[in-house]
């Protein structure tokens, strides 16, 4: 108690000045009906701007999740397109093809030898040489695999091998990548004989157990005929930017131990 009586004895000024201060304010609000209103209007546009920020913050984390829900959808799709295009591979109805969806957590794109991190791995039974595309088209191969993660070797790396074709003659060559432009790549061994045109598809071959046939690379650019003049090399434009990647998909082919045990 004494001490109460102490505190209020040595600040008796502030407490006066404050009662004075919240009884004029008071009197000001309550006879004054234009500033009546601007506290109201100040109040209502504080709980305006809250709620707002608030539907604006909730409203984000749904976009998040409907994304989620798309880009698992596509995968679905992606699948059933995939073993469509194939016949079943056995009698208990099989599928060919496997897809999953993934996350990209880290890209580079600015270096010789490129990689991507994804946010799966062997726990989504995701393995080493599962193709990987975008929804636009092809990124690289899952080269390293650990219990949540994998490692997936760029197109944009120069190790990087792909077996393509131009999708209106069907003649097939390979993709290679030579270091410079992460926008373009570079299609060799298509012979000279085939009608090439500024903006023509180039798609995956098929020819490999990683990607199925028909998957989107990216149109022609340039083309020209290489040094010994019986082949055409093709400047491919990507259809990915691999600068801008966010979700990703991953391909395992359900026969793809099977065939390589017959070659060991």
């Amino acid at each position: 108690m004494q001490r109460i009586i102490y505190f209020l004895n040595r600040n008796k000024e502030l407490i006066l000045f404050l009662s004075l201060f919240l009884f004029c304010f008071y009197l000001n609000i309550s006879y004054n009906q234009y500033n009546n209103s601007k506290l109201i209007n100040s109040s209502n546009s504080f709980f305006s701007f809250f709620f707002e920020t608030k539907r604006n913050i909730s409203k984000y984390f749904d976009l998040e999740y409907q994304n989620k829900i798309l880009v698992d959808e596509n995968s679905k799709l992606k699948e059933k397109l995939f073993n469509n295009n194939f016949e079943r591979i056995d009698s208990l109805n099989q599928k060919k093809y496997d897809v999953k969806s993934a996350s990209v957590i880290k890209n580079s794109f600015n270096k010789q030898f490129n990689f991507l991190t994804i946010n799966v791995g062997y726990s989504e039974k995701i393995k080493i040489d599962n193709g990987v595309i975008s929804s636009d088209g092809v990124i690289g191969i899952v080269d390293k695999v650990t219990e949540k993660y994998s490692r997936v070797i760029s197109i944009l790396n120069k190790k990087f091998l792909l077996n393509a074709k131009h999708k209106k003659t069907n003649f097939f060559g390979i993709i290679s990548w030579n270091g410079k432009d992460p926008q373009k790549v570079q299609l060799k061994d298509i012979p000279k004989r085939a009608e090439i045109a500024i903006g023509d598809s180039i798609v995956t071959g098929g020819n490999s157990l990683i990607f199925p046939k028909g998957i989107l690379v990216g149109t022609v650019e340039s083309y020209k005929l290489d040094f010994s003049e019986n082949y055409i090399e093709i400047e491919v434009l990507l259809s990915t930017d691999l600068r801008n990647l966010d979700s990703v998909y991953i391909i395992n082919s359900n026969n793809f131990d099977e065939i390589i045990s017959l070659y060991e």
